[in-house]
């Protein structure tokens, strides 16, 4: 189950070579066969679109071929991360595979979105600074006002740089941002309060509509392992 958060990934799986993940509204629900090899990168919010050349709404609830996006070039990338991968094999077994060679693959992705970044003359710097001030818990009017839009061109903006506008970043950030709160062991109607919640039925209501189960259904591995003493 892979949460909302506003960013678009570039991955590569053994079954479907290279993709590009949108931005989704609500959680993915990933499915892996046995055996499967992944390495991805995730993009900062609002970087994406510089890098794959088209605007984040375009790709909203989507896993689309890099191939579609960037034609051949994307088959160049494909070979240098499977050269990567083919790294000298350490231990037995069908599914082993070397220490080294999922982060030399993702160190490959890292150089080509940066790359690719560079040519396109950096990122849209009203993006990290939208997502900055809505992760922080600012109002929509308080977002647009500092970075000198109007609310409706902020809309705009964010459809292009993040696949929704803010009111709907905002929804996601804020869900993200009480998770991580309640998994260092805050109650549930605290981290609600503390993250602008008007209550823990707010809370519980928010999250299984954008990740289909309810806060206590995601943070259960966590709150079940043991604290530190």
């Amino acid at each position: 189950r892979v949460l909302p958060d506003g960013c678009l990934d570039l991955l590569w799986s053994s079954r479907s070579g290279l993709l590009v993940a949108g931005p989704d509204r609500t959680a993915h629900l990933s499915r892996s066969a046995p055996g499967d090899r992944w390495v991805g990168l995730r993009l900062p919010p609002g970087t994406g679109p510089a890098v794959f050349g088209v605007p984040a709404e375009e790709l909203r609830d989507r896993r689309v071929p890099l191939a579609d996006l960037w034609g051949r070039a994307a088959a160049e990338v494909t070979e240098r991360v499977e050269t990567a991968l083919a790294a000298p094999i350490r231990n037995d077994g069908p599914d082993a595979v070397s220490a080294a060679d999922a982060p030399a693959a993702a160190s490959v992705l890292t150089r080509v979105a940066r790359d690719r970044l560079r040519a396109a003359g950096g990122p849209d710097p009203v993006g990290a600074r939208v997502a900055a001030r809505l992760a922080a818990g600012a109002t929509v009017a308080a977002t647009a006002a500092e970075v000198g839009l109007g609310e409706r061109a902020l809309h705009r903006r964010s459809r292009a740089l993040f696949g929704y506008g803010p009111k709907t970043l905002a929804r996601i950030l804020r869900m993200r941002r009480a998770l991580d709160l309640a998994r260092t062991g805050a109650p549930l109607a605290e981290v609600a309060v503390r993250s602008g919640y008007a209550d823990q039925a707010h809370l519980t209501r928010e999250v299984r509509e954008l990740t289909g189960v309810p806060p206590t259904r995601l943070l259960a591995p966590a709150r079940s392992r043991p604290q530190a003493s």
